[in-house]
């Protein structure tokens, strides 16, 4: 499907983007990996670092020319308001929004005709638990840069995002209440997120741009209130 296009991800190495990483190889693409942790064929690189992505993009377009495919995946610490410094907030920042961002800057005139950009947000992007602001406010930002940049890039590059909610990167099957509570009835694995990314790249999308997709078996969907349909609130008294 995707024989002779090149896809770049961030935070390849390993869970979800390692997941899609394989996917993109499997059906035919040449795949660009940038990760903090060593992978094999991957550029090693803090992709907060400005120069790390100056180094990788440059390395992308030395090797191949274009790029047909950039998924934005790596992921942004999560540390809540009463631990978080400065300096992890705003590195939170750089992971999660400013170089989905300035990556698109450097690939932007070597992007192929028919070029789709996927980012990878989080269902928390609209929804939270205690002390998670970082990752929270990072994942809510991509999603928002989403829509800005498929308008600013209409005609050339096509632009979405996912939401993954409980996705678990072992691949283990859960049963009980962990798959019960979920309207699919299961817990999410990264082949969940991979197929629609895939999806999201592929000719069949030509037509989707701007938009978020939640892929979280339905959760954010449910209304949960204290003592109806079986749901209780413990709060540890």
């Amino acid at each position: 499907m995707f024989t002779g296009k090149v896809a770049v991800i961030t935070g390849g190495a390993r869970g979800i983007g390692k997941c899609i990483a394989e996917e993109f190889r499997q059906n035919g693409a040449a795949v660009c990996v940038i990760d903090k942790q060593p992978c094999e064929g991957g550029f090693s690189g803090d992709i907060a670092d400005e120069g790390s992505l100056r180094r990788f993009a440059d390395s992308v377009i030395a090797a191949h020319g274009r790029i047909d495919f950039l998924i934005n995946n790596a992921l942004p610490p999560m540390r809540g308001i009463d631990e978080c410094t400065w300096e992890e907030f705003n590195y939170a920042l750089r992971v999660g929004v400013t170089a989905p961002f300035y990556l698109t800057k450097l690939f932007l005139p070597h992007f192929a005709p028919g070029a789709a950009i996927v980012n990878i947000s989080s269902s928390r992007d609209r929804m939270s638990q205690p002390q998670t602001e970082s990752y929270t406010a990072a994942k809510g930002g991509i999603a928002a840069l989403t829509h800005a940049l498929a308008v600013s890039l209409a005609g050339r590059v096509r632009v979405n995002s996912i939401s993954p909610g409980w996705i678990d990167t072992s691949f283990r099957r859960y049963a009980g209440p962990d798959a019960l509570q979920q309207p699919a009835g299961r817990v999410g694995d990264p082949l969940d997120i991979a197929n629609m990314a895939l999806y999201l790249c592929s000719d069949k999308a030509g037509f989707i741009t701007g938009e978020n997709i939640c892929i979280d078996g339905g959760m954010t969907r449910q209304m949960i209130y204290h003592g109806d349909w079986g749901w209780r609130l413990d709060a540890g008294e």
